[in-house]
């Protein structure tokens, strides 16, 4: 008999099992979704939901690329045994596979149905957390890294005025680097135009209130005050701004520093355009 989309699509919110087992118990029940609901729960099949409230975090980062385009997504999972599984890892491929195809930049419904089918059959709280897609432009250069088993995923897009560039061992190497500097820094910009006004006066309004009732800086000049709270800015975008961490390699040079040498050297105009970085179970 012909089974209704609407019909499977009911009983796999309900239940949590994957689409074609639904329509399986669909059909062996001759459509009748309580009866349907049984068999799943016979099979084994049902009962996601009562697993999603469980934390998921532990997981994996899965790529999919190539020189011009790069889909890059996160699948959060109860257990380290779990991120481990060889059935996870290839179901978590073929999801990233799905976007990387599709052009699909967010999670969607198509992509959350994959995850919540790898879920049904391993038995664990298993949930899409992130999608990224990046795409290259005229000059550009995608480079991916990623660690410790799937725990940190990294994209780096780079720009040259000549293609060349991306046959240069050093250039090429210094972007990887890049990519490596991400995963152990952290950073939360690419540099300082993109870090909002409103946080950086919110943070000035904090080391000054920190100033004021330090008992040490009673009386200190209007200046004095002034100048530790720009200082403190100052250390502040060299956190969280990529081009002013002290680099992976040589933490006494910016990035910005190395890059503009290696440029110079290389006979190129060089430049970090961007960066998306995942890390399992962490914003």
């Amino acid at each position: 008999m012909s089974i209704n989309a609407n019909d499977i699509k009911t009983l796999r919110e309900k239940t949590g099992a994957g689409m074609m087992d639904c329509k399986k118990a669909l059909t062996e029940a001759a459509g009748d979704a309580a009866a349907a609901e049984k068999l799943l729960k016979e099979w084994g099949l049902a009962g996601v939901e009562k697993r999603a409230g469980r934390a998921t975090n532990e997981g994996r980062v899965f790529l999919k690329e190539t020189e011009s385009k790069i889909a890059m997504i996160e699948i959060a999972c109860e257990t380290d045994f779990v991120a481990r599984n060889e059935d996870f890892i290839k179901a978590g491929q073929k999801v990233a596979d799905l976007a990387f195809d599709g052009d699909i930049a967010a999670a969607n419904d198509k992509l959350e149905g994959m995850v919540k089918d790898i879920a049904s059959v391993i038995k664990e709280n298993i949930t899409l957390r992130r999608v990224a897609l990046v795409k290259a432009k005229a000059g550009e250069w995608l480079h991916s890294y990623v660690h410790g088993e799937g725990k940190i995923g990294v994209v780096v897009t780079a720009k040259a005025d000549k293609a060349e560039a991306w046959k240069n061992a050093a250039v090429t190497g210094f972007v990887h680097d890049v990519a490596l500097h991400i995963a152990a820094f952290r950073p939360m910009f690419l540099d300082q135009s993109q870090v909002a006004a409103d946080y950086i006066a919110e943070q000035k309004g904090i080391f000054e209130k920190q100033i004021e009732g330090d008992e040490k800086m009673k009386g200190k000049p209007a200046n004095v005050v002034e100048g530790i709270v720009k200082g403190k800015i100052q250390k502040l975008m060299a956190d969280i701004c990529l081009m002013d961490q002290g680099f992976v390699k040589d933490e006494k040079q910016k990035v910005s520093k190395v890059m503009a040498d290696l440029a110079k050297a290389a006979g190129v105009e060089l430049s970090i355009t961007g960066f998306v970085a995942f890390r399992v179970g962490q914003e």
